[in-house]
């Protein structure tokens, strides 16, 4: 995502923001433009961002492709992927969008014929965030002064078993996948990362290798 910007509102809400984040209300109410801008709730904040970029965008693309090369070499490879689909981390109160889900093909039938609106934890095995300048902050560990839950809290907290994280940032350019979420702490426990032209091996049960040949960080002076 490109744009970071934390509403803070002078009037009252309707409803709680993870109400209407539930409601698809909360956009309207904000009136936010219909141009691609996303609004998701993360550590019971509201975030609004914009569409992300092309090179971000790519990199989504990639992940996705390296699945689908991989169900199209076996048919019997069990995992399919959907992007920028609603989350809804009930126990939480948030409501992200993740920039790729990976689902297993049962789960992913049933939820194209319900045609649901807003997954659910359960349903995901693996979720991807590519950060940009403003929002990197919402997808890493919280830092030291950081006072509410990031995404990575989030995640870890609901119990998706995956979390991979792909970091922009000139000083990092690397690739993480975080797992074996603790659900009261929500923290992962573990962690493996590869350099940008590295590839990704995914364990079990993807068994999957990602090239990141063309991955860039985002420009200097952006951050």
């Amino acid at each position: 995502m490109s744009i970071l910007a934390t509403v803070h509102h002078h009037r009252e809400l309707p409803d709680t923001p993870y109400n209407l984040w539930m409601r698809d209300e909360l956009a309207n109410v904000l009136d936010l433009p219909h141009d691609g801008t996303r609004v998701e709730i993360v550590g019971g904040e509201i975030i609004v961002s914009p569409g992300p970029d092309m090179a971000h965008n790519f990199i989504v693309q990639d992940v996705a492709d390296a699945f689908a090369a991989a169900r199209a070499a076996d048919a019997s490879y069990p995992w399919r992927c959907v992007a920028t689909q609603d989350l809804n981390l009930s126990e939480v109160h948030d409501g992200y969008i993740p920039d790729l889900c990976v689902l297993d093909r049962t789960t992913a039938a049933e939820g194209r014929r319900a045609q649901l609106r807003k997954a659910l934890p359960d349903h995901l095995e693996l979720a991807l965030e590519v950060t940009s300048p403003s929002t990197v902050a919402e997808d890493r560990l919280p830092g030291k002064k950081r006072v509410r839950p990031t995404k990575w809290n989030g995640y870890a907290r609901v119990g998706i078993p995956f979390y991979l994280l792909v970091d922009r940032d000139p000083r990092e350019a690397r690739t993480t996948l975080f797992s074996s979420p603790d659900t009261a702490s929500g923290d992962y426990m573990e962690a493996v990362s590869w350099e940008f032209g590295e590839a990704i091996k995914l364990p079990e049960p993807f068994g999957l290798e990602i090239t990141t040949d063309e991955w860039e960080p985002w420009q200097r002076g952006q951050g």
